[in-house]
């Protein structure tokens, strides 16, 4: 006896569509002709598992077919018994004794789309429009399934689009070229690089993940740092050494410049999708040396400063 639809997946009716999807995966896996070249018979049951996978997979299908309204092609079923030739007393194919002559003339003459439309839906009785006239439905060729991935990405390499290398399922190796705009949780479809399939491969689907940096944080299209400098070179000013995504850069520090001042080097933030790319925020943080018998003895002397604290109220 053939098999139904699940038992073609080794399922039970009333199986769930997540098990009807890991039940296909894990088959054509096994199955597919590309790995079994020298058994017809695998690529016999592979084409079996996909129609199966086909039809089930379709909500709508998969309800008609558990009522018995269509087959395992997804054909409807007759609902008369499928013509004369199981009846008694007459041959198969013919009618019945006192209905000769009934078979040409309704075939000529009777129009049943309307019967078989209530019955099976418009689309399958639209394909004749007379009794009998139903033709087998092609088969859609299924697309392989999408594989995902998770790729871990170094900040700077986010922020400067540097290309990425991924190692692929079956082993390949490829390079990846970060879009425009990238940022945590971003997908790049790879197409053609997933589960095969008689419809062709699926796609490869990559979640960038960019990993936090050391003194780096990103703000939108920007990027921060905290920069510690000393109190010579806040009070007098400096030109001092910044890191950046592309490398250390001279920056200036202006004269009489306070912890928390905040500057700016243009264009080495991150490349928003327009193309154009945000900058990188400086914060200064003067750094006082602790035990520093020197400056302690000047901040003794020293009755500069005012009241920093005025705008407080206090």
């Amino acid at each position: 006896m053939a098999l139904d639809l699940y038992q073609r997946l080794g399922l039970k009716r009333g199986a769930s569509e997540a098990e009807i999807k890991k039940a296909y995966r894990s088959l054509a896996k096994q199955l597919h002709p590309d790995r079994n070249k020298d058994n017809p018979d695998a690529a016999r049951r592979f084409g079996e598992i996909t129609q199966a996978y086909d039809l089930l997979s379709d909500k709508d299908k998969r309800a008609r077919y558990d009522r018995g309204e269509i087959d395992e092609e997804g054909n409807p079923k007759m609902p008369f018994g499928g013509g004369y030739g199981g009846r008694p007393g007459g041959a198969a194919g013919a009618p019945p004794p006192g209905f000769e002559g009934f078979e040409t003339n309704f075939a000529d003459t009777a129009d049943l789309s309307d019967l078989f439309e209530g019955l099976f839906g418009a689309a399958s009785a639209g394909r004749s429009g007379r009794f009998g006239g139903f033709r087998q439905r092609a088969q859609q060729p299924l697309k392989g399934a999408d594989i995902a991935y998770r790729l871990k990405v170094a900040f700077v390499d986010a922020a400067t689009l540097a290309p990425q290398r991924i190692k692929l399922a079956d082993g390949k190796t490829i390079d990846l070229k970060l879009p425009k705009g990238v940022e945590d949780g971003t997908k790049i479809r790879i197409p053609g690089k997933g589960e095969p399939g008689t419809g062709g491969a699926g796609d490869a689907i990559v979640t960038i993940a960019i990993a936090p940096h050391a003194f780096f944080t990103r703000e939108g299209n920007d990027i921060r740092l905290r920069l510690p400098v000393t109190l010579k070179e806040a009070v007098l000013g400096a030109k001092v050494k910044v890191p950046t995504p592309e490398g250390p850069v001279m920056m200036t520090i202006p004269k009489g410049s306070s912890s928390g001042r905040v500057l700016r080097i243009k264009g080495r933030g991150f490349t928003g999708k327009s193309g154009a790319r945000g900058d990188e925020l400086v914060t200064l943080e003067v750094d006082l040396p602790a035990g520093d018998s020197e400056l302690e003895s000047f901040a003794e002397k020293w009755n500069g400063g005012g009241n920093p604290r005025s705008s407080l109220g206090v």
